[in-house]
């Protein structure tokens, strides 16, 4: 079902760079792979976010998103708490760590501008970004499905971003990158929303190696 448009509207906003939660500030292993990898132009690059989007994050914390949202929506804290635990527990680097637990916490507090009982909520709660990200689509009338496209095209557009300035590429690239990432989303969502528990996974050896390389790489504009 299509969603309305009030709905539609609360998605591209929250799927919005422009969100003060500090997305921008984070590569998410693009500016080390720049460094090491060989990721130097479009179609590398362009290949390199789309084994990303199929091989670590819709296996991850796409999949896990789509069930934070239903967990938030019957109001279950337990399974909300059980679900940002694997978020922090399958973090493979300090920096991509700090990343979900610093744009989760920013999150929290926009969204306390929105919903007044935010606080509650999140009382006790640190909550991670993909499950702070899930309880602002649950109090949409969006769809898990149309939810999960938006957080993955949020999450597709900061990392172009990111490889336009760390490969670097001209804008003019960036939007063909984002082009056929927009192709690819809707399988990778499908996929996401098929797994479960025991599915789900965040292991990807070269980009946690690099992420942890990045700690220590002698000139980034990155925070991961």
């Amino acid at each position: 079902m299509t969603p309305g448009p009030h709905s539609l509207l609360q998605l591209i906003w929250l799927a919005s760079p422009a969100l003060p939660v500090g997305g921008f500030s984070y590569s998410e292993g693009v500016e080390a792979a720049v460094e090491w990898a060989g990721i130097d132009s479009e179609p590398r690059a362009a290949e390199w976010l789309a084994d990303q989007l199929h091989l670590s994050f819709a296996r991850g914390d796409l999949a896990l998103f789509a069930q934070a949202v239903g967990a938030w929506r019957a109001n279950d804290m337990q399974r909300v708490r059980e679900l940002n635990q694997w978020v922090m527990n399958t973090r493979e680097s300090a920096e991509f760590f700090l990343q979900t637990e610093q744009m989760g916490r920013s999150f929290v507090e926009w969204l306390k501008l929105h919903h007044a009982d935010t606080a509650e909520v999140f009382a006790g709660l640190p909550a991670t970004y993909p499950v702070a990200f899930a309880f602002a689509v649950s109090r949409t009338d969006a769809s898990v499905h149309d939810g999960c496209l938006a957080f993955a095209f949020g999450w597709a557009e900061n990392m172009v971003a990111a490889a336009v300035k760390a490969v670097p590429l001209g804008q003019s690239a960036g939007q063909r990158i984002l082009g056929r990432l927009s192709q690819e989303i809707p399988d990778a969502v499908a996929r996401a929303m098929a797994l479960g528990d025991d599915e789900r996974q965040a292991f990807a050896p070269l980009l946690a190696v690099l992420s942890a390389r990045h700690e220590t790489q002698y000139s980034r504009l990155f925070r991961s």
